[in-house]
């Protein structure tokens, strides 16, 4: 559950990123940054999955 946590964790930090110095969100979009956004939520979700899997052969 802390490995969970953790990942969680510096997701929110990398969206924080993402959105205060990166203008992820900002009024000019471009695919470039939809991209970054969507690459980095997919590295979310495999983290997650790793981190389950991890935790079950344990």
């Amino acid at each position: 559950m802390i490995k969970i946590k953790h990942v969680v964790i510096l997701y929110i930090i990398g969206i924080l990123f993402g959105a205060f110095f990166l203008d992820l969100w900002g009024a000019e979009t471009n695919i470039k940054k939809g991209l970054i956004a969507m690459i980095w939520t997919a590295l979310f979700l495999i983290s997650l999955i790793f981190v389950e899997k991890n935790k079950e052969e344990n």
